[in-house]
């Protein structure tokens, strides 16, 4: 079956979530801990808003995961499908 083939289906759509969205929570929860795993434990959310998020950081924060997940769930959807 063609990849245009597979991504007519709803199923496909359906384990695409399956894959991208944990996998989402995963780089998020990653990369929150790399980036200000100090502040996190000590309570400091300001700080963590302010590193990650403040003044439009937040745009390629949330940008680069959705694109990474969604491409990632993509390629795995497709090829763990028959």
């Amino acid at each position: 079956m063609t990849f245009l083939e597979k991504i007519k289906q709803p199923v496909f759509w359906r384990n695409l979530a399956k894959v991208a969205i944990p996998f989402f929570i995963m780089v998020t929860l990653i990369s929150l801990f790399m980036n200000s795993w100090r502040d996190i434990f000590a309570g400091d959310f300001a700080k963590v808003n302010q590193v990650n998020f403040a003044d439009g950081k937040w745009k390629s924060f949330w940008g680069i995961k959705i694109f990474i997940c969604f491409f990632y769930g993509l390629w795995i959807t497709n090829k763990k499908m028959k």
